[in-house]
């Protein structure tokens, strides 16, 4: 039998092991909502949100429940989805709004507890065992908040609640829209331990592989797998999975004033046409690179250590590789070199064709590192020139320079990353 309170005695000394009470909270279709919250004459109909709807920037990046019943995917062409839904309703992304209605949103989170962790701009674990005392508490609350959420903003929010981060995320997603779910110590064996494995957070389509080798199929194949033959296939990411799936993640939510703090910065793209040749990668990479570097500096980040590429493949499918480089830069061309490195390290033309293409980077350092190496000397020449196009580009516009090899395609050379496109990290582990 589960028990919410463990006492026990070590040499006369009582310790007490409070159990937490963790939400996960999940706005459902927040894109679409908004949207349908915004303009009343949509609701009913199938509705997605797009990139720019003139050409295959229209990619579908959001969709309601209506569209998701046509079989409507993220990441579709509109030219698909339009194909699938007659009278499909289109509406350009408008990230900023997204952020307001989010904060909103957050706003009622942090009303209950001081721990309220985003998990991108959709999504925020709360920790109320502050206030909650028992799972029927816990309950009572994540439904007060889903209430409130509805009534207040106008849009709905499913609610995971357990007694760690994990479990609470696989709760929201259990059921939707609008809904709670309870994983709590006795019936999270029951409800977990036969779902796909890949239901796990942070289990992607390479550990999901490496796991079918195992001929690991649910997450409580998984928990009750091998440790040592698991860590031999997977490294010490075979444990962690392991305390994963047996409920025994222990991580913190962080407080509220960390949540904005920036780990990475990214942009991604998704081309009006699908990228067939190095050139075309080389070329829109370069462009990424630029608008990652503005914007890390932007932050007051000196120097990126660690470069993140992650390549969206035509059939949707996609794959993440990253480098840690000798010397941190804030060098456009170096980032982008690095990731047109890992490119060709790693994808095969065989395999499909490029439908969109992400850089982010990471490690961020303000100290520079020293050095008489002649790759040091030409990444620090980089770097001035680089500032000083970036000035120019300030003062006379994004368009006022630009690399030679965008200007050989019209759709390229009006580009402007920075501003259109924002980062949706994909974890694919």
């Amino acid at each position: 039998m589960f028990v919410e309170h463990l006492f026990y005695k070590i040499k006369n000394v009582t310790i007490i092991i409070v159990m937490r009470y963790i939400l996960h909270s999940d706005l459902n279709n927040f894109y679409a909502s908004v949207e349908c919250l915004l303009d009343e004459s949509i609701v009913g109909f199938p509705v997605v949100v797009c990139g720019k709807i003139e050409d295959r920037h229209g990619i579908v990046l959001a969709k309601n429940m209506i569209a998701k019943k046509y079989g409507i995917k993220t990441g579709m062409t509109l030219y698909e989805a339009e194909k699938l839904a007659p009278g499909l309703v289109k509406k350009e992304a408008r990230h900023d709004l997204y952020l307001k209605y989010s904060r909103l949103v957050k706003n009622i989170y942090k009303s209950y507890s001081s721990r309220v962790e985003s998990f991108g701009i959709d999504e925020a674990w709360i920790d109320i065992s502050n206030i909650a005392h028992s799972f029927d508490d816990a309950r009572r609350i994540a439904d007060e908040i889903r209430l409130r959420v509805k009534n207040e903003i106008g849009i709905t929010v499913s609610v995971g609640v357990s007694f760690n981060k994990v479990f609470a995320k696989l709760g929201s997603d259990l059921k939707k829209p609008d809904a709670i779910t309870v994983i709590d110590g006795n019936n999270y064996k029951d409800v977990v331990w036969p779902l796909p494995v890949e239901d796990l957070l942070y289990v992607g389509r390479s550990t999901k592989a490496k796991l079918l080798d195992l001929n690991i199929k649910t997450i409580g194949q998984l928990a009750n797998y091998n440790q040592k033959i698991l860590v031999s296939h997977l490294g010490k990411w075979g444990n962690m999975l392991l305390l994963y799936a047996r409920g025994e993640d222990v991580e913190p939510v962080k407080e509220c004033d960390r949540e904005d703090e920036i780990k990475s910065v990214g942009n991604s793209v998704t081309y009006f046409r699908d990228l067939r040749k190095d050139e075309d990668v080389e070329a829109l990479l370069l462009l990424i690179a630029e608008s990652v570097s503005s914007r890390m500096k932007d932050y007051g980040f000196l120097y990126a250590r660690t470069i993140c590429l992650t390549v969206t493949i035509n059939d949707l499918s996609f794959f993440s590789r990253m480098k840690t480089i000798e010397f941190p830069t804030n060098s456009a061309t170096e980032f982008a070199r690095v990731s047109m490195e890992l490119f060709r390290k790693h994808f095969n033309w065989s395999k499909g064709l490029v439908r969109g293409l992400g850089i982010s980077v990471s490690n961020f350092t303000n100290n520079e590192q020293m050095s008489f190496d002649e790759k040091y000397s030409k990444l620090k020449k980089l770097e001035k020139l680089e500032n000083a196009v970036e000035n120019v580009r300030k003062r006379f516009g994004r368009h006022s320079v630009q690399r030679g090899v965008v200007l050989k395609e019209k759709k390229m050379e009006e580009l402007n990353i920075r501003e259109d496109h924002v980062v949706h990290p994909k974890v694919d582990i």
